[in-house]
């Protein structure tokens, strides 16, 4: 039999060379010396890196991650007198950064660094050719007193605030007319403090609309990424008739409930857009792709198109994980949500439109999307009766088609499909493959329709509505359907 343990003595045996090895090493001056020259050489060196702005700070932990330079020039907020401690307000400290930034342009901008602490400010804008890079343990935090919040005409395809008639009050970050933007970091975090206003909105004592986390309008090149957007008084990121917007990495967090209208990212009126590995849950629609409100949105005639949404986690207990519109009035285009999971939520995927919005939804394409504890998992809601004012057109129909659902899994869902079209606004070429979701109800109507036309490729579990045409896997035509405008719309569960 072979011994395949280590026998006790050898241990015994290891422990007296390394003690011999010791007493020499240590018996020796010269050795001794060197030793203790290492050792101070390394004390000094730590000495000098955590010199911090004049003041000596000893830590024994590990120093932070520096902050790469992505930009030709690259400035400390403190450069400019920014102080993190929470208290000190620290709006001139930014204007001051970014008015040096802006004289940057014609050497590639500038790059304003925002390290470790806590850096109360009022709103700011950027510029252009400008990178905010947030440390890992910076947070940018919004003043909640709204006097120090600048009012602002309402969006132009809105034509009056989104919650009262009137001015709107600006973003905490806010940019106009930019190009060549990032907003970046070691996943630092722009708290809004939201608590303040959520509390004032409810109370109905708010003149003005809130304004957003985060706004940027009628800009491009934009990018987004690694960076925690929470607490936001009203939307939290909104990029506004934008075009080439690359969103990535982004955790998005605000209370699930009594945090009213903290919609995660709202892309409006915008063009060629990446939203992507994004963590989201928030107090309304995780995202929501708009264009704009009834006659107003009409008017102004920007489409939402050419947008990307994938790998996206989502919880939305208040309304749904991917919206498009409601206010979709200049139109919604070429938009692919794929790769999508959406848990403990009210709604998965929805499109919500109705009488006097005008505009179209089509070639929207849904993949791989896995619904766990959903209440309903795809909705599309043609009468979403909110306007702006009494004078829309009551003729202006909006137009819902070419929408397809491909690889739908999930469980713990109520009702999996709930299609209302109607008489004026049928919702048109429509398919569903691969299908399968487990449900919490056993009753016959849960795959709801009505004024719906489209079709079924394969298997589709639970059993789709009667509106819908069968297609066997190899899309031939198996039963045609005989009712597409009957509704077994059941609101009730």
């Amino acid at each position: 039999m072979v011994e395949t343990s280590t026998p006790s003595w050898r241990f015994h045996h290891h422990r007296l060379d390394i003690k011999r090895w010791i007493t020499t090493l240590f018996s020796s001056h010269k050795t001794l010396f060197t030793v203790l020259w290492i050792a101070a050489f390394v004390s000094v060196f730590a000495w000098q890196r955590n010199i911090v702005d004049g003041f000596l700070i000893f830590r024994w932990a590990a120093p932070g991650r520096e902050m790469p330079k992505l930009r030709n020039v690259a400035y400390n907020l403190t450069d400019f007198g920014g102080v993190g401690d929470g208290v000190t307000l620290n709006t001139a400290a930014f204007e001051r950064a970014v008015s040096a930034i802006s004289k940057l342009g014609k050497r590639g901008g500038g790059q304003l660094n925002v390290p470790a602490g806590n850096w109360l400010t009022a709103p700011f804008n950027l510029t252009s050719h400008m990178t905010l890079f947030l440390d890992e343990d910076a947070v940018i935090l919004g003043i909640d007193d709204e006097k120090y919040w600048p009012l602002m005409p309402p969006l132009p395809s809105y034509g009056k605030g989104r919650e009262r008639p009137g001015a709107r009050y600006g973003s905490l970050i806010h940019g106009q007319n930019l190009k060549d933007v990032v907003i970046t970091g070691h996943n630092g975090t722009i708290n809004g403090q939201g608590q303040a206003w959520w509390k004032k909105y409810r109370q109905r004592i708010l003149n003005h609309t809130r304004g957003p986390l985060v706004q940027i309008m009628w800009s491009s090149d934009i990018v987004i990424s690694n960076i925690t957007l929470r607490d936001s008084p009203f939307w939290t990121l909104h990029p506004y008739d934008c075009k080439n917007v690359t969103i990535r990495n982004l955790t998005i967090l605000a209370p699930i409930s009594e945090a009213p209208n903290t919609d995660g990212i709202d892309p409006d009126s915008c063009e060629d857009m990446v939203i992507e590995d994004c963590y989201i849950s928030v107090g309304d629609d995780g995202i929501a792709i708009k264009s704009g409100w009834d006659q107003y949105g009409i008017a102004y005639g920007r489409p939402s198109k050419n947008i990307l949404i994938r790998n996206v986690v989502v919880r939305s207990m208040v309304s749904a994980g991917v919206s498009i519109g409601s206010e979709m009035s200049g139109g919604v285009s070429n938009v692919t949500v794929e790769n999508l999971y959406v848990w403990d939520s009210r709604r998965a995927v929805r499109i919500k439109t109705s009488t006097g919005r005008g505009g179209y939804v089509r070639h929207i394409t849904y993949k791989n999307l896995t619904f766990n504890n959903v209440r309903v998992g795809i909705v599309i809601k043609t009468d979403y009766n909110e306007h702006p004012d009494d004078d829309f057109d009551r003729k202006a129909f909006p137009v819902l088609e070419d929408i397809s659902y491909t690889s739908v899994h999930g469980e713990g869902v109520r009702v999996p499909v709930r299609i209302h079209g109607s008489d004026e606004i049928p919702v048109r070429d429509v398919t569903f493959r691969d299908m399968s979701v487990g449900i919490t109800y056993k009753k016959k109507h849960i795959f709801q329709c009505a004024f719906i036309n489209g079709r079924v490729i394969g298997t589709v579990f639970p059993a789709p509505c009667e509106n819908l045409d069968l297609y066997d896997e190899h899309e031939r035509l198996v039963k045609q359907s005989t009712s597409q405008n009957v509704s077994d719309i059941d609101y009730d569960f």
